[in-house]
């Protein structure tokens, strides 16, 4: 089976190497991923490979007694930093996850209940409680048998980086959330809300993601609704925006994602922000770490990187027209700072996005 996620892209269930059974569909899995099932196992040593490409390494520990009606059945969906899955084990089991991957995941229970230990600490939780689990944690969830889950995981740059562009300043240490949330608030209802309006997208044929446009936003609407309704060690800097960083950079920042392909000088970030072209420089220097010409580059390269992945068969898009669209004229300097930033050449991601 494929690297689940190796490659951020919609997930093509046709090439697991173990061919996905028909059976009924597992309970309570969302309509969206309803015709995305990546696994539908009774063997458990399948069930936690699969598992743990989802959620980190991890073992799955069905109760003894309940052995003979195990199966596993993980629907998932991958747009471009973001995964949807659904997992349903059928029956009692326990999950462990020695250390979550570079991601943050949130658990829903769909119904029912289960339990997770974060830290020795053993928390309830239900339809109204949900997990968020931050990269690198060490945990044990223990489901019930009426207790599939609805998952989302999130890449942690995605996050921070949208974190950082929130505050207007780099963030001196890792994003990290409370465990637990509570899921009825009226707060909460942004993040459920988000998710619906994710949900439908992916579902509808004619959804505007589903033609390779406009998945970015939807992530970036999901990742801000999650920072602003669960708690973090960052939720008191983004609920008091006049700490979080200086107001010439949070100005200058938002110029820059307003303006992101068009030409972008020092003097027009210096008339938005109402502040001279040197305290521009300055802040940037101190509350993100960078320059405004740095900051601008790297700004068009997620740009780019996400025009390529957004792509789809026949919309005849080449890495050519997607640096050009960004502003990036010389290509050979273009392809350096690529895959400097993202690890590979921007070639490969076209062509990841196009064989999805």
């Amino acid at each position: 089976m494929d690297d689940l996620l190796g490659r951020v892209r919609l997930i093509d269930s046709t090439r697991t190497r173990e061919p996905v059974r028909p059976r009924r569909r597992s309970r309570g899995v969302p309509n969206a991923l309803a015709d995305h099932p990546l696994v539908d196992t009774v063997d458990l040593a399948a069930a936690d490979v699969a598992v743990s490409r989802l959620l980190g390494p991890a073992q799955v520990l069905p109760q003894p007694q309940w052995r003979d009606r195990f199966r596993c059945r993980l629907n998932a969906v991958t747009l471009l930093d973001l995964t949807l899955a659904h997992l349903d084990l059928a029956v009692p089991a326990e999950i462990g996850v020695p250390v979550s991957p570079d991601c943050v995941t949130v658990h829903m229970t769909s119904s029912g209940s289960a339990r997770v230990e974060v830290d020795g600490e053993e928390q309830e939780l239900s339809p109204f409680h949900a997990l968020v689990v931050s990269p690198g944690t060490r945990y044990r969830l223990t489901m019930a048998v009426d207790s599939p889950q609805t998952i989302v995981r999130i890449e942690r740059p995605a996050v921070e980086r949208q974190l950082s562009r929130m505050l207007g300043r780099r963030l001196p240490e890792p994003v990290v959330f409370d465990p637990v949330g509570d899921l009825t608030s009226d707060a909460a209802g942004r993040w459920t809300g988000a998710l619906s309006m994710v949900f439908t997208e992916v579902l509808s044929p004619a959804s505007l993601v589903r033609q390779g446009v406009g998945a970015g936003a939807l992530e970036e609407l999901l990742i801000s609704s999650l920072l602003y309704v669960h708690h973090s060690n960052y939720s008191a800097l983004l609920r008091s925006p006049g700490t979080s960083g200086r107001r010439a950079v949070r100005r200058a920042v938002e110029y820059i994602e307003r303006h992101l392909a068009e030409q972008i000088r020092l003097e027009d970030l210096a008339e938005y922000a109402q502040m001279s072209t040197r305290s521009i420089q300055a802040g940037f220097k101190e509350d993100l770490g960078t320059t405004p010409v740095a900051y601008i580059r790297d700004r068009r390269l997620d740009a780019v990187r996400r025009t390529l992945m957004e792509s789809v068969p026949g919309d005849g898009l080449t890495v050519t027209g997607a640096a050009s669209r960004w502003g990036f004229s010389h290509l050979g300097s273009f392809a350096g700072l690529y895959r400097e930033r993202f690890g590979e050449a921007p070639s490969t991601t076209l062509k990841e996005a196009a064989r999805a």
